[in-house]
């Protein structure tokens, strides 16, 4: 089994504290690969210190997963830190001398990932792919790209895609769900090759344990990786003139679920909403 590198009884390894001293940095790309070239192994502990602080049990996961050659789904909530998941692939992929496809839904997601990926990795390791838009294509480690790129190139005979290529991250992939651009994703991952792992960072999703099994069928062996924790708390409140109240109240109903706020039914006049 996987064990933590952030439990307080598992010293880390010599391998582990090199990492740990440039994390956050392009640096941590050329140690990983230092270390994986002298040791023909990727270490998971050392792999889970390449970001400035420790990572959560749900990342964990993502990294033993990545490690041990399997594909992996993760669906949590905003903000909850999914994007590590997809970087762990990256760390994992030039670690050993292999390239990575990072695709996003959106034109405007991938310049913001190319711009940040270039801090991460190094300006010369990043590539950028969209519609309209060709930057260190041909040379880069880490190419990001939009999904329909990446479609694109799998159906041309031509192209050299996959070509080394470690792992494709998916970002945004509950869109799979999108009535319009869903056979997008479902594309990718059909044909995909079984050689190349993919990792789908998704929102909740109600069908995921459906989805975990149709990449199994279709593309390989595959780990769902599930948090239901929410770092950013949603609170509803309703506007109007009076002002700003809560939606619902403390209490609930006999469901189990939250009660309207009473200040909301009909009948109470504004001016009480605003004194309450």
């Amino acid at each position: 089994g996987f064990q933590s590198p952030v439990a307080p009884d598992i010293p880390l390894s010599e391998d582990s504290l090199r990492v740990q001293s440039v994390a956050g940095t392009p640096e941590a790309v050329d140690t990983l690969r230092d270390i994986y070239t002298s040791t023909r192994k990727l270490d998971p502990q050392a792999l889970a210190q390449s970001w400035g602080f420790p990572i959560d049990e749900f990342q964990l996961g993502a990294v033993e997963a990545l490690v041990g050659q399997r594909s992996v789904i993760v669906s949590a909530p905003t903000g909850s830190g999914k994007t590590v998941c997809g970087e762990a692939a990256v760390y994992a992929g030039l670690a050993l001398g292999k390239r990575v496809l990072y695709t996003t839904p959106l034109k405007a997601l991938s310049n913001q990932k190319f711009y940040d990926f270039k801090q991460q990795f190094g300006e010369e390791r990043v590539g950028l792919l969209t519609g309209d838009v060709s930057v260190n294509r041909d040379k880069a480690s880490v190419l990001v790209l939009t999904t329909e790129v990446y479609r694109n190139m799998l159906y041309d005979k031509d192209s050299d895609a996959v070509r080394d290529v470690h792992s494709v991250i998916l970002d945004e992939f509950h869109y799979m769900n999108d009535r319009e651009r869903g056979t997008v994703w479902e594309e990718c991952v059909i044909q995909s090759p079984s050689s190349v792992l993919l990792v789908a960072l998704s929102a909740t999703m109600r069908n995921v344990k459906d989805i975990k099994a149709w990449f199994e069928h279709v593309h390989g062996p595959t780990d769902l990786i599930t948090s239901d924790f929410r770092p950013v708390p949603l609170r509803f409140k309703y506007v109007d003139r009076a002002g700003v109240v809560d939606l619902f109240d403390r209490s609930m109903n006999r469901r189990g679920q939250p009660r309207l706020n009473r200040l909301l039914l009909p009948g109470v006049a504004p001016e009480e909403r605003k004194r309450g």
